[in-house]
């Protein structure tokens, strides 16, 4: 049955991965971008592209209203936020901390929020949060890693709070990409992308980077009547690098 689908950065990385994924399936999928156009191969495929970050309430909820005018009150949503940066903590200033939770913890606070609103009467829905491997292992910038851990508590809370209504809360964990390896490279000009693979392979057991469509098979099984009896759960797609976490 096709169902009213929200990704969030439906356009980049992860998050166009996992709206190609559902649209291919068969569902009905809106796609919010901030930044870049909406990809041609999504639009070929019936997406919904609406401009809308995540850091404006108002913003939101007009962009929920078009989805749903669309597509049907929404009963998937993907909360997904790619963000660039790479910095240690001394090169951090309060206003980038700040940006960076509200972009990727508070901005998917007011997504499930407004979702929750269709869901709660329907009885039903799947909430899935991407959050990163290195917020369990540390691995990464400290504003990021602080702000997608903060999505595993929030899952976890709202697991209880929601799951007398049979609606789901999940989170995907996924370690580096082909597409992050890539990004990573290019903003250090100093390494070849051979050069900086070799200095993190030892940390991916699987020996490789991850693909995008890898991570959005997770999603999509969390989403799916298969996993109707999960929640709260975090599921690393990580080639092993969180191990233990």
């Amino acid at each position: 049955m096709s169902r009213s689908v929200l990704v969030t950065d439906g356009n980049l990385g992860v998050g166009h991965a996992v709206a190609r994924l559902f649209a291919q399936a068969g569902d009905k999928v809106a796609i919010l971008y901030s930044v870049g156009e909406p990809p041609a191969d999504l639009l070929q495929l019936g997406c919904l592209p609406i401009r809308c970050g995540t850091t404006d309430t108002e913003e939101v909820g007009l962009a929920f209203k078009q989805a749903e005018a669309a597509h049907g009150p929404v009963e998937v949503l993907i909360s997904h936020a790619d963000l660039d940066g790479d910095q240690v903590l001394n090169r951090i200033d309060e206003a980038d901390f700040a940006g960076t939770v509200d972009t990727a913890l508070t901005g998917t606070f007011r997504m499930v929020k407004r979702a929750v609103r269709s869901m709660l009467p329907a009885h039903r829905g799947r909430i899935v949060l991407i959050a990163s491997s290195g917020a369990l292992t540390g691995g990464c910038r400290p504003d990021y890693a602080a702000a997608k851990a903060g999505l595993i508590g929030f899952a976890r809370s709202l697991t209880r709070e929601l799951g007398q209504r049979s609606i789901t809360v999940n989170v995907v964990s996924p370690g580096l990409t082909e597409d992050g390896l890539d990004y990573l490279t290019k903003t250090h000009n100093e390494l070849s992308k051979a050069a900086f693979w070799e200095e993190i392979r030892m940390d991916i057991p699987l020996g490789r980077p991850g693909l995008c469509a890898e991570v959005a098979a997770a999603v999509q099984f969390l989403a799916s009547a298969e996993a109707s009896y999960i929640s709260g759960a975090v599921l690393p797609v990580d080639g092993g690098a969180g191990a233990g976490h």
